[in-house]
């Protein structure tokens, strides 16, 4: 007989230790089943030791998510509008998940988190891993009617509904990077990744990804980031006591569900001064990495339709609309 890990996972979760042998017999199984199991733990990124005599235990306590706990935590208007809601404990991708799925009805928003992903993206297809509880993995869906006239800056409104939350459920400021980064203290607390799927009828499928840093072992959060400070998670930040991952993730599914249920009427208007307090890289010395037309020269802000404007060595005004932008040294 063997013994499911996410089983395993939750009867150890509260990091105290329990013996192999108590552990077989709550699940009815050898303690071999149970070493076996152990390994599928150690494979999601969790720090897990066996003490003779002691038992097994976790290096820390998890914060698993539960979706039943998660839609009692939304407000009444988002879960009205919930068609389905999923919390998985490992998956490959949220967002492929939602994207290779059936898109909600119109005006509805599907939603999926992970305690694990094994291939996690950001943008231009980089990879996102984080071990098993550490950080917040949460997709969104919606299906517009048509292409909303600010698609372009759906993104940024995404970062400000992002920013929102974290102030809500944690108490800490973001600043935004454009187009899709969540920054803390000069480092990369997290990201967002909008992908588009084209629907019959002219609808358009939006699924919006946020990932973001939560309480992740040191060597972890090293490897998040190649920016100059690295990365941040909000154990770091709030002093070893980050809030629960369910109301960051309840306080982001209320703002999603109001910003795609109206922005196809308001557009990014209501979201661009919010965006323009947060901006992390006005006034900055940045490099456009463009391989059509790269670019060194100062970041200026953001137009009305969220594109990025870099001031050029040679005083001239350049719009930019894709591409990797990054804050140069003085």
């Amino acid at each position: 007989m063997r013994v499911a890990p996410d089983e395993l996972l939750r009867a150890l979760a509260d990091g105290e230790p329990h013996s192999g042998t108590e552990l077989a017999r709550e699940f009815d199984v050898t303690r071999a089943a149970i070493w076996k199991a152990m390994r599928k733990l150690v494979h999601w990124g969790l720090d897990v030791s066996a003490v003779p005599g002691i038992g097994y235990r976790l290096a820390r306590p998890i914060d698993l998510l539960d979706a039943r706990a998660l839609r009692r935590a939304l407000a009444p208007r988002t879960a009205r509008r919930l068609a389905r809601l999923e919390v998985l404990t490992e998956l490959d991708s949220t967002n492929r998940r939602l994207l290779e799925g059936a898109p909600p009805p119109a005006g509805e928003l599907a939603a999926c988190l992970a305690e694990f992903q094994t291939a996690g993206r950001g943008r231009r297809g980089r990879r996102w891993v984080a071990p098993l509880g550490g950080g917040l993995c949460i997709s969104c869906g919606w299906q517009f009617a048509g292409a909303p006239r600010d698609l372009s800056a759906l993104t940024l409104a995404v970062g400000v509904v992002a920013r929102r939350a974290l102030k809500d459920a944690a108490g800490v400021d973001v600043a935004l990077k454009w187009p899709n980064d969540l920054v803390l203290d000069e480092r990369k607390l997290g990201g967002i990744l909008l992908e588009l799927a084209a629907e019959a009828q002219g609808r358009c499928y939006v699924v919006a990804g946020i990932g973001i840093n939560v309480a992740l072992p040191p060597k972890s959060l090293a490897r998040l980031s190649d920016w100059p400070r690295g990365a941040i998670d909000l154990a770091t930040a709030m002093r070893g006591a980050p809030p629960p991952r369910l109301a960051v993730a309840a306080r982001l599914l209320d703002g999603l569900a109001d910003l795609f249920a109206s922005f196809a009427d308001t557009g990014f208007a209501p979201y661009r001064a919010e965006w323009r307090d947060a901006d992390y890289l006005l006034g900055r010395r940045v490099k456009l990495d463009d391989p059509a037309a790269p670019a060194n020269g100062t970041a200026r802000g953001i137009d009305r339709d969220g594109a990025l404007l870099i001031e050029t060595v040679n005083g001239a005004r350049r719009r930019v609309i894709s591409g990797d932008v990054s804050v140069r040294s003085a």
